[in-house]
């Protein structure tokens, strides 16, 4: 049965409901076909506008939006932010109101200080989705994780995912943590002393652990979330080299071993090869990063649906 989406812009995991994050993914999962056809369009965004205003540079997340507002029919524009009056001088807030002088029934943005699309929220009359803010969150990418996992483990209750890597300033982590968690997995959490914060309860109440091993955090997992490191956003050494990060904290065949013999490996991307992953692990048949991607389409399709307006579909 299709429900209302009774939210007007996606900003974060960590408001949504668990029965909304369902209705997302099940909307996702009506999509997803969309993409096996010879034509890969329908009209359901016809005469919608959908504005990307990336500030950081992006492949996978503006591309998906790109393509999911084109699939469904919706009118998409991209935003140089290096050849637009930004560079110029022109206030976020100024731009964000001439944006929306324009009419446009909803704008993505990617921006490196936390916040910003709540800020843009405040003064747009358009939907504002949230494509990662800072190291606070992003949360497409946590919905399309659970897609992931979801599809290929058919739940995500009682699961028990490890999230390796650069914690303290991964955007990534903190959504899947808020999602994970609400959904009923238990997640646990490691990597380099430096980058893992010690204390998680304004992330989340119960269902978090912090290991101080990257071995006892993928232990018995069914699922490994590797992270990217993340050195645009590191203002210092946090690790001696990246040779010394791979052997101690790379994910390597060795180290999958320790989770269970049907755990699947996902990870954002980019990836840094022989850095945060192994290549043969990256490549073997319990990768499913590329699968990520492939769903990462229906669930951007889904939440502009839903933003616009959509209802929530019913498995």
């Amino acid at each position: 049965m299709d429900k209302p989406f009774r939210r007007r812009d996606l900003l974060g995991i960590r408001d949504l409901s668990a029965a909304e994050i369902i209705g997302i993914l099940d909307t996702a999962e009506n999509f997803r076909e969309i993409s096996t056809r010879e034509v890969k369009k329908v009209p359901a965004l016809r005469g919608k506008t959908v504005i990307n205003l990336f500030f950081e540079s992006s492949t996978r997340t503006r591309t998906s939006f790109e393509l999911a507002a084109k699939r469904l029919s919706a009118d998409a524009v991209n935003i140089s932010v290096s050849s637009s009056s930004l560079s110029k001088g022109e206030t976020l807030l100024d731009t964000a109101l001439n944006l929306d002088a324009m009419a446009p029934d909803c704008i993505v943005v990617r921006h490196s200080s936390a916040g910003v699309p709540h800020q843009l929220a405040k003064v747009s009359k358009a939907a504002i989705i949230n494509a990662g803010d800072g190291a606070n969150e992003h949360p497409t990418q946590a919905l399309l994780d659970a897609m992931t996992i979801r599809e290929h483990k058919g739940k995500i209750d009682g699961l028990e995912v490890a999230i390796i890597g650069d914690i303290l300033h991964s955007r990534v982590a903190r959504s899947n943590i808020h999602l994970l968690t609400k959904m009923g997995a238990t997640v646990r959490v490691a990597g380099p002393g430096t980058l893992v914060p010690r204390d998680f309860s304004h992330l989340v109440e119960n269902g978090l652990d912090v290991c101080s091993h990257v071995e006892d955090a993928i232990e018995g997992a069914d699922v490994v979330m590797i992270l990217r490191i993340q050195r645009e956003r590191q203002d210092s050494a946090y690790f001696p080299t990246l040779r010394e990060y791979a052997i101690h904290y790379g994910l390597t065949n060795d180290r999958l071993d320790l989770a269970k013999k049907d755990a699947i490996v996902l990870h954002p991307g980019p990836m840094n090869r022989g850095i945060e992953i192994a290549s043969d692990v990256a490549d073997s048949s319990r990768s499913l990063i590329l699968d990520q991607v492939k769903y990462g389409v229906a669930v951007r399709m889904a939440v502009l649906y839903l933003a616009t307006g959509g209802s929530m579909s019913g498995k």
